[in-house]
């Protein structure tokens, strides 16, 4: 699990599909982009970034996103999943607790950037802002930020 259900969620985003098995709780980046309000368009497409450099974070997954054979069973609605290719819902500003993290120890205050495979980070290299520590690393590897994605 990457997220805990303590959450304030002020600003989200459903205009986006994911085509990639994905664990909730990291920055995805934007893929390809629709046109238009885009609210339908297969084309808008988000994702983790294996190198963040160059990319633009879209905003944290709240969803996890699987692959499994709808035939045979369905999707499990109380973990919020949904099915590769599904449309995804996406944090824009707002507060998580979330284990999404790099090889980092954050302070209180520092500032949250996105990192490879959307891993949030304090290390501003090749990155973008994408919010703000506002925790320590607890001892199950859980940090509070706050996300504000522009």
């Amino acid at each position: 699990m990457a997220l805990k259900p303590d959450r304030i969620e002020s600003y989200t985003d459903i205009s986006f599909f994911c085509d990639t098995v994905s664990e909730r709780g990291g920055i995805v980046a934007h893929v390809t982009g629709g046109s238009g309000v885009s609210m339908d368009d297969a084309n808008s497409v988000v994702r983790y970034a294996a190198n963040q450099s160059g990319t633009k974070p879209a905003g944290l997954l709240l969803n996890d996103v699987v692959n499994i054979d709808l035939t045979r069973q369905h999707i499990n609605w109380n973990k919020d999943e949904m099915q590769v290719g599904g449309k995804v819902t996406l944090l824009r500003q707002g507060q998580v607790t979330t284990n999404m993290l790099a090889a980092v120890t954050p302070a209180i205050g520092e500032d949250a950037y996105y990192g490879a495979s959307g891993l949030l980070t304090n290390v501003s290299t090749n990155s973008v802002k994408v919010g703000r520590f506002l925790s320590t690393k607890d001892v199950n590897g859980y940090v509070k930020v706050d996300i504000n994605i522009t």
